[in-house]
């Protein structure tokens, strides 16, 4: 009987939010913020451990509340502003290994995902262990044509990315995606030599309406209009 694949959850939470005071774990919708990424991650029952990396004492304790496993405080030097989301990954990942815990899949959810569906979790998942790719990612399609994108230069005016493009229909330019920001997986047992947005990764594409990065008051409030409009839905259905 071949062994059972084990996956690990690692959910980054570090205390110190600044545009947005305690961030990961503000109410949204009478729950902490962190609690979204934590639930959707338990209902996909695709994980051995759903770990949550902070250095927070508060953050750890509501964590643990929701069902998240922190086995450490993460060191001050791996939680200021320049700390990646790569290094708090590996440091969890050695602190496993240090434990003689070992997997075969890795999933990185962000703490900000309110939107998150464990069901896109799952086809992650399957896409990756399925296929010869390294990673899996979500991503969703860009609401305007790239190629049509222009930037505003230090006078004050327009310059075109691809003025090449300025009168091409818009439906005969090719789609562009972007990184929806809510999970990442990976292959333990592989390594790439690229970029998560490169040839070794596969997107698991997410509708527009179920993706918000939340970075500022402002995108805090338009994730609350969508998840409104969305549990509306859903009850009237």
């Amino acid at each position: 009987m071949p062994r059972k694949l084990k996956s690990v959850a690692i959910i980054p939470a570090r205390g110190g939010s600044k545009r947005i005071p305690r961030k990961n774990i503000k109410d949204f919708f009478g729950k902490p913020l962190i609690a979204y990424s934590i639930q959707a991650a338990l209902e996909s029952k695709l994980f051995d451990k759903i770990i949550v990396s902070t250095d927070d004492e508060e953050i750890a304790k509501i964590a643990k509340e929701y069902g998240a496993e922190v086995p450490f405080l993460r060191p001050k030097e791996l939680s200021d502003d320049y700390t990646t989301s790569g290094q708090v990954i590996e440091h969890t990942l050695k602190h496993l290994r240090d434990n003689h815990e070992y997997y075969d899949f890795c999933c990185t959810i962000y703490a900000t995902a309110p939107l998150l569906q464990s069901k896109y979790l799952i086809e992650g998942f399957e896409k990756l262990k399925c296929s010869d790719a390294v990673n899996a990612f979500s991503a969703t399609s860009m609401p305007f044509p790239i190629q049509r994108a222009f930037k505003v230069n230090s006078h004050g005016r327009c310059e075109m990315f691809t003025p090449e493009h300025y009168m091409t229909r818009s439906q005969d330019l090719e789609v562009a995606y972007q990184d929806a920001g809510q999970f990442y997986w990976t292959k333990l047992d592989q390594k790439s030599n690229g970029i998560m947005f490169g040839r070794d990764s596969t997107p698991v594409i997410l509708p527009r309406h179920l993706v918000q990065d939340i970075d500022t008051l402002e995108d805090w409030h338009r994730a609350e209009i969508m998840y409104k409009v969305l549990t509306k839905i859903e009850y009237n259905n």
